[in-house]
């Protein structure tokens, strides 16, 4: 079997080299692209990281757009390789982003609500937050995801949008927080002596702000027991501690109160000397 030869003419050899240099050179930028706008981004992140005055929040996203604005510009460069017109290419670019916009609106919103967060600021990287259900520091806040870690070290991401559209508890903004307790304390103990002993057992902590000061009332007024509702004020950081140790104190104290019955042999005694 004789297999044919293939023969090429001086032009079409010209443009098979061009061609294959295109290709070749097209594959190398956009590999040098892709690398390049991983290292670059990662060494944006590392060098904010280092900058302690700056905005924690700004650093992942500014990360991310020097990512993607390398991306871009890689792209552009290999359509260049080709032969495509820039021109042409941001008007097709632009329909089809219009295109693609109107499919993906959910996501858009989600960018959109990212952009607003981080205008907004309800909260910062590192404040702890209640919202969509769900508590938790935040960690990160991107252009489509908050994400937030909870009690459990339970990783969370959460949509911008479901973010934005929800009512937001931030327990980390203000410098002080104020606690609330409730004492029960049994009817057989005088009211006036519980009141007093708990106001004591909150001021003794010196991590209790003076000003405002400690409030000891009387909240229910049950069958067999009387509950007080204790409140105090405390720094924001100290909340955690400070409830924990309260509410042990407070516990000890008000056993410390109780009226022990009389045993056996007292009720014994007395009745001996009540006959005498």
């Amino acid at each position: 079997m004789v297999i044919p030869r293939v023969i090429f003419t001086p032009q079409i050899e010209v443009f098979l080299i061009d061609k294959g240099l295109n290709l070749v050179g097209a594959i190398v930028i956009l590999v040098v692209g892709w690398l390049a706008a991983r290292w670059i981004s990662a060494w944006t992140r590392a060098g904010l990281d280092r900058l302690h005055h700056f905005d924690a929040t700004l650093k992942p996203l500014l990360a991310t757009l020097v990512r993607y604005a390398i991306l871009v510009v890689t792209v552009i460069a290999v359509l260049q390789r080709f032969g495509v017109e820039t021109t042409s290419l941001l008007a097709v670019l632009g329909a089809a982003g219009l295109a693609v916009g109107l499919a993906v609106q959910g996501t858009l919103s989600n960018v959109a609500a990212g952009a607003m967060l981080l205008m907004l600021r309800p909260f910062r990287v590192g404040e702890v937050i209640e919202v969509a259900g769900q508590t938790g520091t935040v960690r990160e806040i991107s252009l489509f995801t908050t994400i937030l870690v909870n009690a459990d070290q339970i990783f969370v991401s959460i949509p911008n949008a479901a973010i934005f559209g929800a009512t937001i508890l931030n327990y980390s903004r203000e410098p002080t927080r104020r606690i609330v307790l409730a004492a029960k304390v049994d009817n057989a103990i005088d009211v006036e002596k519980a009141q007093a002993a708990i106001l004591e057992v909150v001021r003794s902590d010196l991590r209790v702000q003076k000003s405002p000061q400690p409030i000891i009332a009387v909240d229910t007024l049950g069958d067999t027991f009387v509950q007080f509702s204790v409140q105090c004020w405390v720094q924001n950081p100290d909340y955690g501690p400070v409830r924990a140790a309260l509410l042990k104190a407070i516990k000890l104290r008000i056993d410390l109160l109780k009226v022990t019955p009389p045993t056996l042999q007292q009720v014994t005694a007395r009745a001996s000397a009540g006959c005498a």
